[in-house]
């Protein structure tokens, strides 16, 4: 995996993957999304759609754990706090040979930089929000999720996925 290269690409997803307006339906539609192409796949995942403050959208399919809405919560406040993707936020620290607790003195009880949340953004007012799954590999989590936002919001997820891994 090239990192400068996945964190590239995951800066053009989070430009890309911009909402006009966002509202409790266009929740419900991006986590049934999530949850259709998990089911279709055989995918054990748990899926988290919300605003910063208010829990609009979640499911845990067959196979999940308690533990997949823990990875939830703390991908999920690691968005809140950067506003950006929690695939990012790792990615930047593994580069930098650094943790999220020796950088910033965040809590790896509270903060997880582990990728599957996505910022949601609301064109003219920022992040909002976030969309989290757990239960697969980091890398396909955030897959997973840019996938769903791009069925919704209608761009192509070919031009926007990260490349395959070398050797994947």
């Amino acid at each position: 995996m090239d990192i400068p290269h996945d964190l590239n690409a995951i800066a053009h997803q989070e430009k890309t993957l911009v909402f006009p307006k966002f509202d409790c339906e266009r929740a419900w539609q991006i986590g049934a999304q999530l949850r259709e192409m998990a089911f279709a796949r055989g995918a054990a995942v748990a899926i988290d759609v919300r605003t910063f403050g208010q829990r609009l959208f979640f499911a845990a399919l067959d196979g999940t754990t308690p533990n997949n809405s823990a990875w939830i919560e703390r991908k999920s406040r690691t968005v809140e706090h950067f506003r950006c993707s929690s695939y990012a936020i790792g990615l930047q620290l593994q580069q930098q040979g650094t943790t999220l607790g020796d950088k910033y003195g965040l809590p790896a009880a509270e903060f997880a930089s582990h990728g599957g949340a996505f910022p949601l953004s609301v064109a003219g007012a920022g992040v909002i929000g976030s969309v989290a799954v757990s239960g697969l590999p980091q890398r396909e989590d955030h897959q997973l999720v840019v996938e769903a936002l791009c069925a919704v919001l209608g761009q192509d997820f070919g031009a926007l996925a990260l490349t395959r891994e070398s050797g994947a």
